[in-house]
């Protein structure tokens, strides 16, 4: 991490750490001076998995869920440092089953939140989504509410050592579930590519820059910041055609056109209007600070924010716009994807 050396013997707990997020953040944090990585997760068979691959003494693994504020105390208590990527992320899943996404999405981050402010933990970054701006599905609003839980305990606790900074991003490249993997199956078994809508854009990024992402925020956030990194997007036109051409196929491809799921969008969103006009453009990232007002209702009525104007929203289709060469070129230079000279084409 770019502040190596606050991480220096200290202990990380990472919720959901088993997931794609959280196992690329174990890999990163063992090249670090850390004494100890609490794996926090409800799946034994990951666990087990990433014991036996990993096989590195400063890991310790918990069985659990944030649902249940005991165990998630138990993982975070004696933490120095907590990654929250624990999470419900499927959109049509939640959309079944709503009342799943608010036991995990919401109350589980309160768990997590207070067993954190409880065990003075200094700082926590909560992982948050695009789908969380102007959010139409149960997931996306289940995340917005995780980042108003969030501010709502930094707001109560502004004297605490406990620091929280939450970050946002899109679509993350061959993620477990994604539609990259789904899309190469496809390709590679001859079946039909099921695409929702050719025109639908989509931010992109890699693994590896969500870590960038946390430890950005880890090392600069002020308690109650949201942080963005700056993502090309894409349609899903171009990233279906630029899989086709990695993989040689030659001719018309058999593509099914299914339309937009369960609470897709045309285009997502990583900050609204409101919130790109008081943004503090940093370069690569965005940051939002708190607003930090307090309960005086009566300020509302009296006297509102200073005018900051409006600004258009970022969108996966207003961001800086990849070809099929440009995917190409960053497929090829992801490590979850190798070169197979046998082949003369990629495997996963």
């Amino acid at each position: 991490m770019s502040n190596d050396n606050e991480l220096e013997g200290s202990t990380v707990c990472i919720t959901g750490g088993t997931g794609s997020f959280g196992s690329t953040m174990v890999r990163h944090l063992l090249k670090k001076n850390v004494a100890e990585i609490r794996v926090f997760s409800r799946d034994e068979t990951k666990q087990d998995q990433m014991r036996n691959e990993l096989r590195d003494e400063k890991l310790r693994f918990y069985i659990g869920d944030v649902r249940d504020r005991n165990s998630v105390s138990k993982a975070i208590k004696g933490s120095n440092f907590v990654f929250h990527a624990a999470a419900l992320k499927q959109v049509p899943s939640c959309e079944f089953f709503p009342n799943e996404a608010v036991s995990t999405n919401i109350l589980g981050s309160t768990n997590v939140l207070e067993a954190s402010f409880e065990h003075e933990v200094r700082t926590v970054v909560c992982l948050s989504t695009d789908k969380a701006v102007y959010p139409i599905n149960a997931m996306g609003m289940s995340k917005a509410l995780m980042e108003k839980v969030a501010n709502s305990f930094v707001r109560a606790n502004m004297g605490s050592i406990t620091k929280v900074a939450v970050t946002r991003y899109g679509n993350v490249m061959m993620s477990r579930g994604s539609v990259i993997p789904l899309f190469l199956s496809q390709i590679r078994n001859l079946k039909p590519i099921t695409v929702t809508n050719p025109k639908m854009t989509r931010f992109m990024m890699s693994l590896s820059e969500s870590v960038e992402l946390v430890e950005y925020a880890f090392s600069k956030a002020e308690s109650g910041d949201l942080f963005v990194k700056k993502s090309p997007g894409a349609t899903v036109e171009t990233l279906v055609k630029s899989l086709l051409e990695i993989e040689g196929v030659v001719g018309t491809p058999n593509i099914n056109k299914i339309g937009i799921r369960h609470g897709e969008k045309q285009a997502e969103v990583l900050l609204s209007s409101e919130e790109r006009a008081k943004a503090v453009d940093l370069g690569s990232f965005f940051k939002v600070p708190l607003d930090s007002r307090n309960l005086d209702y009566q300020a509302y009525f009296e006297k509102g924010d200073e005018d900051s104007g409006f600004s258009e929203p970022y969108t996966s289709s207003n961001t800086t716009q990849l070809g099929v060469e440009d995917l190409k070129k960053i497929f090829l230079q992801l490590p979850e994807f190798r070169v197979s000279d046998a082949k003369n084409g990629m495997i996963l």
